[in-house]
């Protein structure tokens, strides 16, 4: 981008900047003309890892960190998630961040709020961490900025939490207890198509705030997810044992085992598979003219190749993965 681009364009806060969504959609953003100031808790750090971007020290917790960071920009994408640094009282604590970020968007004023949530479940059955994602949209929403929040569920791509615990599960584990709850379907989205409804929402023409689920293609259960993976990893498909009684909390523990997910995270996400988590429609993708989304399998094989492009995975389980690759051949033979 020329200096004269760079004095005009258009500045968006991008928090969460060095997580998984956040590294993502930076490059669309400036591919679509936009200025980006990266912001999160360690700047120098981030600096040191990542030269050449404007990074910013981001504590949404605190009212004049945030007015700092958000300073000459005109927009904001909301991609902060602090469930494993708040233990039990994640959900106040991310419900508070959120107001504090939209006062302070309001005396700016930005002119929009983008933030990526979870796709809604019906609240007896809502985990903790869809619960927060629900109040964290919530009071964006409700501030005077217009924001709009786009639902998710499972974001398939290198470096996304639920993708690598669905990973690890079909590459290590050739026999499998089957809980009733991966019966459960979803809609994965690709971390590509997610992307792009992020960067889409910033000049997304509506009035106010609203609300946008944003579905992958294809309906699928747990079970399927775990087959269809196991088949792009080229993986024998696991052996699958059908245990009722096998709670999510009790499952929980198995996924602590056998993936390299952080624990904290990864329970109250395998907790919120007790139920559908199905979008309400798909009109989002209408309103922005895009088509057609990655389908699961496309979606998958591109997130193992960009893991596989980082080398082979390290330490025991990494030995215990290409030992079972190596039993099963291609073809179906072993």
């Amino acid at each position: 981008m020329s200096d004269s681009t760079e004095s005009t364009a258009r500045t968006v806060l991008l928090t969460g900047a060095t997580g998984f969504v956040g590294r993502a959609v930076c490059t669309a953003l400036e591919r679509a003309g936009w200025r980006v100031r990266y912001a999160t808790r360690d700047a120098q750090r981030a600096a040191a890892r990542w030269p050449g971007r404007e990074w910013v020290t981001l504590d949404v917790a605190d009212a004049e960190s945030t007015a700092r960071a958000l300073d000459g920009c005109e927009a904001a994408l909301y991609l902060v998630h602090g469930m494993s640094s708040h233990g039990d009282d994640f959900r106040s604590a991310e419900r508070r961040q959120a107001e504090n970020f939209a006062k302070a968007a309001e005396r700016v004023p930005l002119r929009r709020i983008v933030y990526l949530g979870g796709v809604t479940a019906p609240n007896a059955e809502a985990s903790e961490h869809l619960r927060s994602r629900q109040d964290v949209g919530d009071a964006l929403r409700a501030g005077r900025v217009p924001t709009v929040e786009l639902r998710a569920s499972m974001i398939i791509g290198h470096g996304s939490l639920s993708w690598l615990i669905v990973r690890d599960l079909a590459a290590r584990l050739p026999v499998m207890v089957l809980p009733r709850w991966l019966k459960s379907r979803t809609q994965p989205v690709a971390i590509a198509d997610v992307t792009t409804a992020l960067v889409r929402s910033l000049d997304l023409a509506i009035d106010g705030s609203e609300w946008f689920d944003v579905p992958g293609p294809e309906t699928l259960s747990g079970r399927e997810i775990l087959e269809r993976t196991a088949a792009v990893l080229g993986a024998r498909n696991p052996i699958m044992i059908q245990v009722p009684f096998l709670s999510p909390q009790l499952s929980s523990h198995w996924v602590r085992f056998v993936s390299r997910a952080d624990w904290s995270v990864a329970r109250e996400v395998v907790v919120g598979l007790k139920t559908d988590l199905l979008a309400h429609d798909a009109r989002f993708w209408g309103l922005i003219g895009h088509a057609p989304l990655l389908a699961f399998d496309q979606a998958a094989r591109l997130a193992v190749e960009e893991e596989r492009r980082s080398g082979p995975v390290a330490g025991a389980w990494g030995v215990i993965e290409r030992l079972l690759a190596g039993t099963h051949q291609p073809n179906g033979t072993s």
